[in-house]
């Protein structure tokens, strides 16, 4: 690390923790600390994380020792999952508080980068607190990051970023999600007073050169096709301890109870084989079951569930837990697919199929998820189809092979809330809102026609037998002027994101009034009073 450019504290803070690099952080740094837009690609477990971080953490106490550190955003994370954010704004603190311990002892200044999160679990009074005095570091989700550029509190915020981080951008970059966080990155770049250096970490991906012209944007993207970003590509491959677990009963084409109980025991044996076990399974009402199966054999002290449906409490407990050694199986969906820490994990089994290979080896190493570690997961086909399935990609696992990203193309109803989103905070020169959407790379596709017919059904509404409804903006179309009409900052506050609006039922626990989790409003229409059902394994 001598040969980087970083402070004293900061390399003797990383020494006295790690040691040594990792290939992406030794490759990252210098393109980070260029200015250049980057995009690093690497398994789970290489410390891609820390390789965006590091860079942006020295640059901002390099600032305090030279003079005062402003009360300002100037590093935007984005992570796709709540739970990541929220694990991310903790295992910040080890870095903030090393490195201000360090420069304290050698300079004897007290500088205090804060980092703090965003996310829907954020509560009022935080959001407040956010507000008066800004976090160094804004670590937030795709909708919320969306929700703060449509507010002016939000983005005052974010008007002085001069980095964003979008972490397990694969995550999102082939769905309409990704589309919507796409046209956020040009909107926070066209209104922050610096030039925005963007950083993109992900899991390898076929081609990694479209996750990065993804990152960069259309306007960045030569006639080539070639992205104006650094490409640091680790690759995808990893020693893997991987093998199909098959029950003795023949497996049909609909798994009978009887195979059930037979992998529950397997289960059993390899979570009772095993320090740790994380069981993934591809539905929250699954993850219910197994868990509640899983109990009956194991104790209920021993396992638990982790899902959306959870509130935010029991999310934390059940990842705490793991981490300390107290739980010998979690059972989780895709909430724990990605780089969240939950300590050292001997074993993942996956019940089901994952119907991607790039689903199956995220999953699979979240086992031994650390420098130098080798993987260990079983898969379980829940049907004779499965079965094929998972020999399938098994075999594609073998040869190195990957999934082929395809972006969606210029999804119109997402660009339809962005557009009012847009308008509800500013008048807009229509070919100057015009150029930032097609700026976003699943937009590049964009012709002015079909703009030009999103911002008319905004503007006219549809035709009820009330009248016209819907009219959200005001289109001047002869001096060319968009710009919101009463009502519609609360209807992109209110109605945005890719995400299916589940109307969802909050269960509470009476006396106490504990916040369990939730349900979807067709479990809850349809329960009766003393109904038994199992959530979040309480």
């Amino acid at each position: 690390m001598q040969s980087l450019r970083f402070h004293p504290a900061v390399v003797r803070w990383f020494e006295q923790t790690f040691g040594s690099p990792t290939e992406p952080q030794m490759r990252g740094w210098p393109a980070i600390q260029s200015g250049r837009q980057v995009l690093i690609s690497a398994p789970t477990g290489s410390g891609k994380t820390l390789a965006a971080f590091l860079a942006s953490l020295d640059a901002l106490f390099r600032e305090g020792v030279e003079a005062d550190l402003p009360d300002e955003t100037q590093v935007v994370y984005v992570s796709p999952l709540k739970a990541l954010s929220n694990d991310i704004r903790k295992n910040l603190q080890e870095p903030l508080a090393g490195i201000r311990a360090l420069l304290g002892e050698t300079n004897g200044l007290e500088i205090d980068v804060r980092a703090d999160v965003r996310t829907g679990d954020t509560t009022a009074a935080q959001r407040q607190a956010l507000i008066k005095k800004p976090p160094h570091i804004l670590v937030t989700t795709p909708e919320s990051l969306y929700l703060l550029l449509t507010s002016d509190s939000g983005r005052q915020m974010l008007s002085t970023a001069r980095t964003l981080i979008l972490d397990e951008i694969h995550a999102v970059v082939d769905d309409r999600r990704g589309a919507h966080l796409a046209l956020s990155v040009e909107r926070l770049a066209a209104l922050t007073k610096n030039p925005l250096q963007r950083i993109g970490l992900s899991a390898t991906q076929k081609p990694i050169e479209e996750v990065a012209r993804f990152l960069v944007g259309a306007h960045a993207v030569d006639d080539a096709g070639n992205p104006d970003c650094e490409i640091i590509d680790i690759g995808h491959r990893r020693e893997l301890d991987l093998a199909i677990e098959i029950p003795k009963s023949p497996l049909e084409a609909v798994m009978s109870n009887e195979v059930w109980e037979e992998i529950y025991h397997r289960l059993a044996e390899l979570i009772q084989a095993h320090r740790t076990t994380l069981v993934f399974v591809n539905t929250r009402r699954m993850a219910e079951r197994v868990t509640h199966h899983l109990s009956e054999l194991l104790g209920a002290d021993a396992v638990t569930s982790h899902h959306g449906s959870l509130s935010a409490k029991l999310r934390l407990d059940a990842e705490d837990r793991l981490k300390r050694g107290e739980l010998k199986a979690l059972v989780a969906t895709a909430s724990l697919e990605l780089g969240i820490d939950i300590g050292s994990v001997d074993l993942v089994c996956q019940l089901g199929t994952t119907r991607s290979i790039t689903t199956l080896l995220q999953r699979v190493g979240r086992a031994e998820h650390r420098r130098g570690g080798l993987p260990k997961g079983r898969v379980f086909p829940l049907s004779r189809d499965e079965l094929v399935e998972f020999a399938a990609l098994l075999r594609c696992v073998q040869r190195g092979e990957l999934d082929r990203l395809s972006i969606p193309e210029k999804p119109l109803d997402v660009l339809a809330q962005q557009i009012v989103a847009a308008a509800s905070t500013q008048d807009w020169d229509e070919n100057e809102l015009f150029e930032l959407a097609s700026s976003a790379w699943p937009y590049r596709n964009l012709t002015r026609q079909e703009f030009d017919g999103v911002v008319k059904m905004l503007a006219e509404g549809f035709s009820t037998k009330r009248g016209r409804r819907a009219a959200l903006i005001h289109h001047d179309g002869v001096n060319h002027r968009i710009r919101g009409r009463r009502g519609a900052r609360l209807t992109a506050l209110t109605s945005g994101g890719a995400i299916p609006d589940n109307a969802d039922y909050r269960v509470i626990l009476e006396p106490s009034e504990t916040f369990v989790g939730t349900v979807n409003e067709d479990f809850a229409v349809e329960s009766l009073a003393g109904d038994i059902f199992q959530l979040g394994n309480a």
